[in-house]
C-alpha cells in the first residue's frame, strides 16, 4: 500500500499526485490519496509518498501543515516505514522546494527509511509538473521492489 501525502496550496501538487496515483494503480499498487494527512490515521508499514508544493518563505501548504507540526512533536521511531518524496519550487527563490525539504528531514530524523533521493521539480522548467514525476516514478517504483 503507498499512501501519498499531498501538500498543496494552489492546487498543482494535487493534481501532480493524482497522476502519480493514477499511475501507480495502473502498475498494480494499491494507493490512497490524503489531502489533510494526519499521522494517527497513517500506517507506518505502508510506503508514504509526500508530494508538497513550497510557497511564501519556503513555507509548507496550509493542508499539510499540521501533520508535519505532529510529525515533529510525536516521539514514535518510524524505522518501519519507507517513504519518498516530491517537492514543487521555484528556483528563482533561495527557499527552492523548501517545504519538501523539511518533510524530508523530519522523516529522517523519525529514522524512516527514504526509499531514493527526493524529486525537486522547479516551476520555471518548460516541462509540466506531473510529466517530470511521472519520469521519475519508475525510478521510484524500482525501489519498491
Amino acid at each position: 500500500m503507498i499512501d501519498i501525502l499531498v501538500g498543496s496550496q494552489m492546487g498543482a501538487a494535487e493534481y501532480v499526485a493524482e497522476q502519480v496515483a493514477e499511475t501507480l494503480v495502473q502498475a498494480g499498487y494499491d494507493v490512497k490519496l490524503h489531502l489533510k494527512p494526519e499521522l494517527d490515521h497513517l500506517n507506518q508499514n505502508h510506503v508514504w509518498l509526500v508530494i508538497t508544493s513550497t510557497y511564501g518563505a519556503g513555507d509548507l501548504p496550509d493542508n499539510i501543515q499540521p501533520f508535519a507540526d505532529q510529525l515533529a512533536q510525536d516521539r514514535r521511531d518510524l524505522t518501519t516505514l519507507s517513504y519518498a518524496v516530491i517537492t514543487l519550487g521555484d528556483s528563482g527563490y533561495d527557499t527552492f522546494c523548501e517545504a519538501g525539504r523539511k518533510i524530508d528531514h523530519l522523516l529522517q530524523k523519525k529514522r524512516a527509511r527514504r526509499l531514493i533521493t527526493a524529486l525537486e521539480i522547479d516551476a520555471q522548467d518548460p516541462q509540466l509538473p506531473e510529466d517530470t514525476a511521472l519520469l521519475w516514478l519508475p525510478q521510484l517504483i524500482k525501489n519498491l521492489l
